[in-house]
């Protein structure tokens, strides 16, 4: 009796381990989701300012 309430209480730990594991592993994956679209924005921020920077500097040489 002992042996199958261990290997029960093995099994369900082992269960539980691995639904825990794949609520971290979703998590982590989301948070590398969310990193990667803030450096995207960021980098698109970053060049429309070149982008206006270049065009004011344009227009400041014209005139």
């Amino acid at each position: 009796m002992v042996k199958v309430a261990t290997y029960f209480a093995m099994v369900f730990g082992a269960f539980l381990f691995w639904e825990s594991m794949d609520k971290v592993h979703v998590w982590m994956a989301l948070h590398q989701d969310e990193k990667q679209e803030r450096l995207e924005r960021e980098r698109e921020i970053r060049r429309m300012k070149e982008e206006l920077l270049a065009q004011a500097t344009e227009k400041d040489s014209l005139a």
